[in-house]
Parts: structure tokens; sequence; C-alpha cells
């Protein structure tokens, strides 16, 4: 039985990140970190094999992906079913708006509870039912290869609850740290965890201005 290779990363920083905005769907670009770890992603990946190359079709998802794609002579094929979660009114919040605005719903996304949907967005459960069936349908198509896919915080979290068997009401441990390296199988049995949060490429060479932050 042959197996697809998949390497799962979060997009570059945006200033949305550093501000502790919330995006979702909103299209917020890479800010000059953003860009420079897509950059570094895209040196630390540039022997390894690739077949295919996917993204969310949101600007800062799309642009990572390019940096890997322009150096491997690949495309970027936007797929908005690795989108963010959409998080309706949340989203252009800071966390602590959240709190002051809408206590009791943002103490309901804190739980992770797993049908909570903030006005005009998504829950857990239906970005999960969005989210994993969009990467198996993706991973079936390279049997025996290895793909890259360029997503979202929010998105990675799924997989990495699908490969370990992760209820989505537990609480998070592992990191979703910006342009880390993922690895997954999938399989006809479904996903299977290989290593996660690799960066090692984002420890040298950040631009001046960032490297005390």
């Amino acid at each position: 039985m042959q197996v697809t290779r998949i390497l799962a990363v979060r997009h570059g920083e945006t200033a949305w990140n550093r501000d502790t905005r919330i995006q979702g769907h909103t299209d917020i670009a890479l800010n000059e970190r953003g860009r420079w770890q897509a950059e570094q992603l895209a040196q630390a990946l540039r022997d390894e094999p690739i077949a295919a190359v996917y993204a969310s079709d949101l600007g800062r998802a799309f642009e990572t992906a390019q940096a890997v794609a322009r150096l491997k002579g690949l495309t970027v094929t936007p797929h908005k079913g690795l989108r963010e979660r959409h998080f309706g009114r949340f989203e252009g919040q800071t966390w602590a708006e959240l709190e002051h605005r809408w206590p009791t719903e943002a103490l309901a996304w804190r739980k992770r509870m797993p049908d909570f949907a903030p006005a005009g967005g998504e829950s857990l459960e239906q970005l999960q039912r969005r989210v994993i069936p969009t990467v198996l349908e993706l991973a079936s198509r390279h049997p025996g290869e290895q793909v890259l896919m360029v997503a979202h915080g929010g998105v990675l979290d799924i997989l990495y609850r699908a490969a370990t068997r992760v209820e989505l009401t537990a609480p998070r441990s592992w990191e979703l740290s910006n342009t880390a390296i993922n690895r997954l199988l999938w399989s006809p049995e479904g996903l299977s965890l290989v290593g996660w949060g690799d960066t090692a490429h984002l420890q040298t060479g950040a631009p001046l201005d960032e490297r005390s932050v």
C-alpha cells in the first residue's frame, strides 16, 4: 500500500498574529518577518521531493506556499477547503477585546466547545468536517509521493488531532508555529503523525529588527 507524505505548514507571520488579532477568513498579508520565514522555509525544503503544492487561497498562506513553489519550479494550487476557521464577528478583534465585548462567547471559544460558532462563523465541528475531507482528497491524488499543504493554525490543529486521535475538546499541548514543518502520512486508513513543529530553519539569520522579539 502506497502512502502519501504530507508536509503541513502554517503560513508566515502577519501583523495581526503579532497583535493577537483574530484573522479567520480576513485576508491579511505577511509582514516582513513572515516573508523572511517563508523564504527560510523554501530553503529548508529545497532538497525535499515535492510533487505538488497546495495552499489556502488566503494571501498569507498562498504567499508562503509560493516561496517554496518558486524554488521547486512548481505552481501553487489554491483550495478554499484549507482556509482558516471562519470566526465571524470575532475577526479583527484582539483576544483582550473579545473578553471585554463578548465574555460569554469568548469563554465558549476558550473552552473549545465543539458546537460553538461566533456569529457568522464556524464551529470546531464544522471546521473539522471541512478540513479533513479536503486534506484526504488532496492526499489521495498522490500515492507514493510527497506534497506540501500550506494552511493556518486552526487547520493544523485539526490535522494534529486527526493524526493522533485527540478529541476536539482536549486542551492543546502542541505548538502551531508560523512556518514550522509538520510531517504526516496519509493512507486509506487515515492520517498518522511522523514529526511536528520543526523550526530549525528559523533559528538563525532573522531580520535585525526582529531578533530581540
